[in-house]
Formats: C-alpha cells, structure tokens, sequence
C-alpha cells in the first residue's frame, strides 16, 4: 500500500470545480486511488459523487492510498494537485 498525507491547497476544499479537476487526474493517473479525510472511509478518488460526499475543506488533510504496483508517481502527482490547489495537472509533473 503507497499512501500519501496531504493538505488540500483549494481554499474552497474539494467542491465543484476542485473536485472535478482532482477527479479527472486521478483517472488519468490509470491506477486506483482511494481518498480519505483522516478520520473517515476512504472512497474511490475516480468518483465525482465520492469525492464530493467526503467534503473536505481548505487546509484540511487527506490520505490518497493505492495498492497498484506503479502507484508512487501517480500519488506525487496528485498530492501535488490537491497541496498546491492547481488548476489543472501540469503534464512534467
């Protein structure tokens, strides 16, 4: 299991706009990818509805978890994402 703690960057959290730009990265990323507040269940990072439902805020933390064998760089990059609050995932990344 390779698992990442992370700060959501977004200061709206992951609502919306935040939650549909970490969506589509986590299913570009081609590995299954769990995300979970750290007290909570972790649901499928590939999920617009799961994402949502978690409603993680501004400034708080946030597992991303795999268990898929090339699973280290996808989780940098998205940790990236979601730390930095970007709009979009920058391909050199």
């Amino acid at each position: 299991m390779v698992e990442r703690r992370v700060t959501v960057g977004w200061a709206e959290g992951l609502h919306a706009r935040p939650a549909s730009i970490f969506v589509r990265a986590a299913t570009a990323s081609g590995v299954p990818v769990t995300i979970a507040k750290s007290d909570g269940t972790p649901v499928n990072a590939a999920s617009m509805l799961a994402v949502l439902g978690l409603g993680a805020q501004g400034g708080e933390e946030i597992l991303l978890a795999s268990e898929a064998d090339n699973a280290e760089a996808a989780l940098d990059r998205l940790a990236k994402l979601v730390a930095e609050g970007l709009e979009e995932l920058p391909e050199t990344v």
